[in-house]
Formats: structure tokens, sequence, C-alpha cells
């Protein structure tokens, strides 16, 4: 149907009277089936208008999917309603992965962005850090003599069986914890995902080394229980892409909220 059909249309329903209606068009009087059309005229037609006012303003709207590791952080930019106002048409696809993981999909170009929790800064990538520290310790059942104390000491860490992060087992991070006693942890399993790791935990096949926010994303509900360490270990959360990443509008608006929110921070 044409645009010039639906204006009939229209000044028919605006003067709810044919012959004035084709009057004011100039054309001989429109038969009185058209008014049937009414109700639905005005949709099709102001859906019309409005399209015609995108694509009018086309290097104004900026649209574009997202690809990144989520963050659990409630200061994260781009989870404001403000944000999310001002530019509807931007979609995120999160994926869930693990540091190494992380380089390679960026590496690949499948995702954009990765949030990676480390000791030290990925200079490799281009960074911000987000100002939330991790803090390392033990999540374990709540009938796990442990579960008693504020926090839990390098030695009672050689008292059970542990599963840890795969990335600190690759990173020879329990090595710098532990010293000349890393040989004599007990190590269970290893995980990728925390989420994985709960199963285990429940059925007491060992207690996880995690973060804090992980365990208290993915355990506090499941009635799980998390100390953190004695002395205590943190890590720092970056955001990351590389260096040579082209980003469409979208992304460049990304980058730009975390300028804005995470600059500050070293």
């Amino acid at each position: 149907m044409e645009i010039r059909v639906l204006q009939y249309f229209m000044a028919v329903a605006r003067h709810e009277n044919i012959t004035k209606a084709a009057e004011e068009l100039h054309l001989t009087q429109l038969t009185e089936a058209g008014l049937i059309f009414k109700a639905r005229a005005q949709e099709i037609f102001s859906l019309t208008e409005k399209t015609k006012e995108q694509f009018a303003k086309m290097d104004e709207l900026v649209a574009g999917d997202i690809y990144m590791v989520p963050a659990r952080r409630r200061r994260w930019p781009m989870s404001r309603k403000s944000w999310r106002r001002s530019y509807p048409h931007i979609q995120f696809y999160l994926v869930s992965s693990n540091e190494d993981l992380i380089y390679d999909s960026l590496q690949k170009g499948l995702l954009d962005f990765g949030i990676v929790c480390r000791a030290d800064a990925p200079r490799t990538y281009v960074f911000r850090r987000i100002p939330h520290d991790d803090t390392w310790g033990l999540m374990m059942r709540a009938d796990n003599p442990l579960a008693v104390k504020e926090a839990v000491q390098r030695a009672d860490l050689l008292q059970g069986p542990l599963i840890v992060s795969e990335q600190a087992m690759n990173h020879h991070e329990l090595d710098h914890y532990f010293g000349s006693a890393a040989e004599k942890i007990e190590v269970a399993g290893t995980y990728n995902l925390l989420y994985n790791t709960i199963f285990f935990i429940e059925a007491g096949v060992g207690s996880v080394l995690c973060f804090k926010g992980m365990a208290d994303a993915v355990g506090s509900s499941r009635g799980l229980v998390f100390r953190p360490l004695d002395p205590v270990i943190y890590s720092a959360n970056y955001v990351v892409w590389r260096r040579d990443q082209v980003f469409s509008r979208a992304g460049r608006l990304v980058v730009a909220a975390l300028d804005e929110a995470f600059s500050n921070h070293a």
C-alpha cells in the first residue's frame, strides 16, 4: 500500500467526513469502505514517519554488538540505566571463560573486551583497572572444621584436598604463596569456571581456592561458606582489549565509558 493512500485515510479520520476529506485532498469522493482502515492507518503512518526519521538520523544512531566477558561489579558503567537509555541499540553478548581463553579469544577477534583478575597488570594489552580488588580464600561446606574460623592460614590448607584454578596452577601462584610447602598440598582437581566446582564441594571431594566475589556469586545460595586467607592475598581486576583492535562506533563508546569510569585507577 502506498503512503499516499494512507494520507487519504488520515484525512478521512481527521474529518470523520469523506466529502470534506476529498475536498481537502482535491480528489473525487472516496468510498466509505476506506473508513475501516482508520485505526490501522494511524499506526502504519506513525511507524512510517518514525522509520523515515531514523533513516534521516542514521549518522546519529549508534547500534552494534559487543562481545565481552561479564563483570560482577555494580559500578560497571554500561550497566547503568542512563547508559542503556542513551544507547538502546547496543547489545552485549557475555561469554564466561578463564584468563587464558580470554586472551585467545581476544587475539582471534571473538571477544571485544575481557575481564581478568591477576596480581600484575596485563601490559601486553590495553587495560583499565577496575577499582575493586578480589580477595583470595577458601570456599567449603558449612560442616568443614575450617568454616568456624574467621580466616584460613597456610597450614590449614595442608589438611585437606583442594580444588584450585587451572590458571593458578599454570602461573605457579600456589608456589609463590606456599613456598617450599607447596609440594605438600593435596590437589584433588582443577577448574576453569568456578560454578563447576560446586557439586564437587557438596560431594566432599575438596574445598576450593577462589576469589570472594566469585564465591559470593555462586556459592552462597547453595549454603557454602567462604573464608579469606591469612595473610590476605589480593588480585586486581582489569578490563582488557587488544592494542590493535579496530572498534565499531559502539565499541568506541564502550571504551569512552571505561575511560570515564576507570582511567583514574592505576
